[in-house]
């Protein structure tokens, strides 16, 4: 009796030792988004729901974001383990903190080129980037195209230009009603939200900044320095899963936004679904993204970028390329072509 009652307790222990080990093996994730719920975000609630993160023995919660700047904020300050944000804004934070102790480096691109634009109506007789001379432009003091628009005048020979700040939900607004000339601001937000406010897409005048000498990288998947340092194999497991996901997002948009109508009720499916496409089409799927590799940089690309956003922002130091990025967690090259066939 007592033999039995030992080996049953025996086994009990091995049991419960096995099922502490299975999930002590899960390590989680907290992911920040850049902004709301919106398209894009499939490309994240997409692995997400489909269990992707799970197989490879990740615990991911997605949290929506309110802007770059905040999610680089929050995974340095180790309130998330990796997030959504765009390279620029990586690239200030290193550069004007030079002594913090946690600097979140960039894992992949996933935005190989900006999403951030001009846009201005028809009747402004503006058609060029050489017609914003002299022009009132609007945006939010920490919208990505307003901080590099010294670049993207510098390319184009634009001059004299005055500034109008205001809340996000308001420049779409201003400009329909005339208070500035044009705006700044991601493509495919402004000009959906153009569109929202009864402006047709026939008369707006988009000024994408890589099609006019602008080259920027936008959107990387960042990691904290605790992530790396602790977690290696967790953060190429998430960037694998990642890139699987995205793959179907990118195949299959319209029953992508499904994954993100389960995270906000509220959303507009058609609306969510032609934002996404656009993100896909300008920022994700372009040329330089084919040519240099899903998910990767160019080396003398991200010098230049480095260079051109320590002027632009006036950064308290120069940005060091090397310091803000790590390609060793990069999954193989089968597992990063996911890119649509054009």
């Amino acid at each position: 009796m007592f033999k039995r009652t030992f080996l049953q307790s025996a086994v009990f222990l091995v049991g419960i030792s096995a099922g502490v080990l299975a999930h002590a093996q899960v390590t989680p994730i907290k992911f920040q988004l850049d902004w709301r719920f919106e398209g894009p975000a499939a490309l994240f609630l997409t692995p997400a729901a489909k269990g992707y993160f799970k197989e490879a023995k990740l615990d991911v919660s997605v949290d929506a974001g309110n802007g770059s700047g905040g999610t680089v904020t929050r995974v340095a300050s180790g309130a998330y383990d990796m997030g959504f944000a765009d390279l620029a804004a990586l690239m200030e934070f290193h550069a004007n903190n030079p002594d913090a102790p946690n600097k979140p480096v960039a894992v992949m691109v996933v935005y190989n080129n900006t999403p951030a634009s001009v846009m201005t109506l028809k009747k402004s007789g503006i058609k060029t980037p050489a017609d914003l001379s002299g022009k009132k432009l609007g945006a939010p003091v920490f919208d990505a195209g307003r901080k590099a628009f010294p670049i993207f005048a510098k390319a184009n020979a634009i001059t004299n230009v005055a500034w109008t700040a205001m809340d996000p939900p308001l420049r779409e607004t201003m400009l329909v009603r005339g208070d500035v000339d044009a705006i700044t601001g991601f493509t495919f937000t402004s000009l959906l939200n153009l569109e929202a406010r009864g402006v047709k897409a026939d008369d707006v005048v988009v000024l994408p900044y890589p099609a006019y000498g602008v080259k920027l990288y936008g959107n990387v998947i960042i990691a904290s320095p605790k992530m790396v340092k602790e977690h290696p194999a967790a953060i190429k497991a998430f960037l694998t899963a990642f890139a699987k996901g995205a793959k179907e997002v990118m195949a299959n948009p319209a029953a992508a936004i499904a994954d993100v109508k389960a995270r906000d009720g509220i959303v507009n499916v058609a609306l969510e679904t032609r934002r996404l496409q656009l993100a896909i089409d300008t920022a994700i799927n372009s040329p330089s993204a084919r040519a240099e590799g899903f998910g990767q940089v160019n080396g003398s690309r991200l010098s230049l970028m480095a260079s051109q956003v320590s002027d632009a922002f006036n950064t308290k130091t120069r940005v060091n390329p090397e310091a803000v990025w790590n390609d060793s967690f990069l999954p193989a090259k089968a597992a990063l072509d996911i890119l649509p066939k054009k």
